[in-house]
């Protein structure tokens, strides 16, 4: 029997295999010992006497395993490190990890309107300055910062209300002095002007001789006031009176003269 190295030998340069992948047909031994060419070894695989074995799987299942048992924290004490903690990981790759991180999430919320440019220059310094530790933190802070820039503008427009307010009030009050100091309101001071054009352009003639009458009636009554003095006459009749008796009593004097001659 046949050891059949040489027509494995062709086979295997035929079908560019290795000599362990080459199958020869166990029934057939004696026609295959026969093949001393390539042409013979070609029709031979033709045939079906020679084949072309499949490759043996190299199976990962094991390593796969490994890798997730890995990825869970195992496998990776101090005696399975080889290196330092620097050169295992750099500071600098994380660094430029996490900064891409932040500023790919910034430059998202930028082109959709979610933060202003103001507040994305601001946001930007803080993650170059180490202020956010990841994503998460400064997705928070963006919230805590809108918030804050709504509550800014509600005190605002709260103040501006409470500001307007102060000012109608102190505007009435200001108008209730000047209607106690003056007696008359400033919105009737304000319609009065408006009512005046009216009455000058009634012509009225004849009414305004009536106010020169009753100017002179008034006149007359201190000239009867100054005639009451009439009364002091009556007062002088009585001393007439008096002085007549007086006159008798002289009359008798002169009738005593003669008697002395």
């Amino acid at each position: 029997m046949s050891s059949l190295k040489l027509q494995k030998r062709l086979a295997a340069d035929v079908l560019k295999v290795g000599l362990k992948r080459v199958w020869i047909d166990p029934n057939e031994i004696a026609e295959v010992a026969l093949a001393n060419s390539r042409k013979n070894i070609r029709k031979l695989f033709k045939d079906g006497l020679i084949m072309r074995r499949q490759v043996h799987m190299h199976s990962r299942s094991r390593v796969q395993a490994y890798q997730e048992a890995k990825r869970k924290g195992r496998h990776t004490g101090h005696g399975k490190r080889k290196g330092t903690k620097d050169a295992r990981m750099p500071q600098k790759v994380l660094w430029m990890r996490r900064q891409r991180v932040l500023r790919r999430l910034l430059r998202k919320y930028r082109d959709a309107k979610k933060i202003t440019k103001d507040l994305y220059h601001q946001l930007y310094l803080g993650s170059k300055g180490n202020q956010f530790k990841n994503k998460t933190v400064l997705i928070e802070s963006i919230h805590k910062m809108k918030q804050e820039k709504i509550r800014e503008k509600q005190l605002a427009e709260q103040r501006e209300a409470r500001r307007a307010k102060n000012n109608v009030r102190k505007e009435k009050r200001v108008a209730k002095k000047l209607e106690q100091l003056t007696g008359v309101a400033v919105a009737k001071e304000e319609k009065k002007p408006a009512a005046a054009p009216k009455e000058e352009a009634k012509p009225a003639p004849k009414k305004a001789a009536a106010p020169a009458k009753e100017e002179k009636k008034p006149a007359a009554a201190p000239k009867k006031e100054e005639a009451k003095p009439a009364p002091a006459k009556k007062d002088a009749a009585p001393a007439k009176k008096d002085a007549a008796p007086a006159k008798k009593d002289a009359a008798p004097a002169k009738k005593d003269a003669p008697k002395k001659k």
